[in-house]
């Protein structure tokens, strides 16, 4: 529901009724991830996705009936072995689909309103949803902020607030979407619960060291890849505005001293593009030792192992070298800078991902090697498969 959060903010705004439509789960090979929503009004207008097309038909129809009834409902959707073109997932995908209701009436309305809004800010924060369970406590939701803090509640057991809020917390810490599973009173006892937790936080950040032509085709890749990108360079005549309109923010400063000084997290990548020892040695030395989950320097194989020396004379260790990505990037035989800034680009997503970089012709890896199998939620579950 996050992922759209701008748009449905802008209809909370304007008073609109809507039904949203939530991947709560899925199994095999699916083309949304959980957290991907497709929300239709009241006057039939619908934002969003759950399959990239493949359910989007019957999913529309199940959020025309929630407005209508204002139940929260729980289906499945998959592939259809009998009948290929029946509703289901032609890539052999099961998903899972909370469609609630958020009109004026309904319990839920005022803390998604508040999630919404905080997504749409950017600001840190977790929405907890029941999803399976007893009947008036699905859909309810609980809004998670990272001081611990939280607005709203299910109405059940007061220990259940509390105890969804602590897990939404670990959620939200790491940046996570997913389900997790809990009893009725808060604890492993009593009737399961299972609730969807969606984390909004801000985007990951994106650090270009070395303001060259190279790095301007770099900015523009990590925008399409939604980082928040920084240019960082000691010489202001090359780090200007002029030369990289795309980025977020253009920092004129030695680059070591500036990665002191910054906050990154294990979702930050590093790309270290100057090739230059006076800059990528104390960069580097203090870039291998930081908890970021990319750090990638550009050269030729011979200054990769040059630096490599230099590096081993100033301390940096073996374990601390096999962290860096040298030369930068995939081989694809790229020479343009746009050419290289995908090469870069993929080999960041391949280590996000887990993903070999291999080509996907005449494997039989997984399309997918992030998605993590989770039992199917408990609840009214309608199955085509």
């Amino acid at each position: 529901m996050l992922d759209i959060a701008e748009e449905l903010h802008r209809w909370v705004e304007q008073g609109r009724d809507f039904a949203v439509a939530t991947v709560v789960a899925v199994g095999g090979s699916a083309p949304r991830q959980p957290g991907a929503a497709l929300a239709v009004d009241a006057d039939g207008t619908a934002i969003g996705s759950v399959s990239g097309g493949c359910v989007e038909g019957a999913v529309y129809e199940l959020c025309q009936q929630a407005l209508q009834d204002g139940e929260t409902v729980l289906e499945r959707f998959g592939y259809s072995d009998e009948d290929a073109f029946a509703v289901g997932l032609t890539c052999g995908g099961i998903i899972d689909i909370l469609v609630t209701p958020v009109r004026a009436q309904d319990p839920a309305r005022p803390v998604v309103t508040a999630a919404l809004a905080a997504a749409a800010a950017g600001e840190a924060s977790a929405v907890a949803r029941i999803v399976s369970g007893p009947a008036d406590l699905m859909g309810r939701a609980l809004l998670v902020r990272p001081d611990g803090t939280y607005d709203g509640g299910y109405g059940g057991h007061p220990e259940l607030d509390r105890t969804v809020a602590a897990e939404a917390g670990a959620f939200l810490d790491a940046g996570r979407t997913g389900t997790l599973e809990i009893g009725e009173q808060g604890s492993r006892c009593g009737a399961p619960l299972t609730v969807l937790v969606e984390s909004s936080v801000p985007p990951p950040r994106m650090i270009v060291f070395g303001a060259i032509d190279f790095a301007s085709a770099l900015v523009r890749t990590g925008k399409f890849l939604n980082y928040h990108v920084t240019v960082c360079d000691a010489r202001p005549v090359f780090a200007t505005r002029t030369r990289f309109p795309d980025a977020d923010e253009i920092v004129v400063e030695w680059p070591h001293t500036y990665l002191e000084r910054t906050e990154v997290d294990a979702r930050t990548v590093l790309c270290v593009l100057t090739h230059d020892a006076k800059f990528d040695v104390p960069l580097l030395k203090l870039a291998l030792r930081l908890p970021v989950a990319y750090v990638g320097a550009m050269g030729s194989r011979r200054t990769h192992l040059e630096r490599n020396e230099r590096l081993r004379q100033v301390g940096v260790t073996e374990l601390e070298l096999a962290r860096l990505r040298s030369p930068i990037g995939l081989d694809l035989g790229a020479r343009t800078p746009e050419e290289t800034a995908l090469s870069i680009a993929a080999e960041i997503v391949a280590a996000r991902r887990g993903g070999s970089g291999l080509s996907l012709t005449g494997a039989h890896t997984p399309i997918h090697h992030d998605v993590t199998s989770t039992s199917s939620p408990a609840g009214r579950i309608g199955s085509v498969a």
